[in-house]
């Protein structure tokens, strides 16, 4: 598979995951109301920061927690580290909020 039908195959898939996101939650990801802040994140530290104020409030109706918060600062570290690859660049817009727009 060349960098281009990798990148285009990634990207159908993306559209198809806000599809489908859309369809179960009655919400585009656009319209959520963090797509704002997270919108004007450009490192690990700054999203890890707004996921981590959400976590919070999420611990208060759950409980303590840390493997949330791990595993989403993981998730988000691998993300922003492929949206930087010249390969899948493009294609990654969750990293990179600006790009969801274009898929909505």
């Amino acid at each position: 598979m060349n960098d281009q039908s990798g990148a285009s195959h990634f990207q159908s898939l993306f559209e198809t995951a806000l599809v489908e996101y859309s369809k179960q939650t009655g919400t585009k990801l656009v319209d959520h109301p963090l797509f704002e802040r997270l919108e004007k994140c450009d490192t690990v530290d700054s999203i890890t920061a707004v996921l981590q104020e959400q976590a919070q409030a999420f611990l208060k109706f759950r409980g303590k927690d840390g493997k949330v918060m791990k595993s989403l600062k993981c998730a988000v570290h691998v993300l922003h580290s492929l949206s930087d690859s010249t390969f899948l660049g493009e294609a990654i817009g969750l990293v990179c909020p600006k790009a969801l727009m274009s898929c909505a």
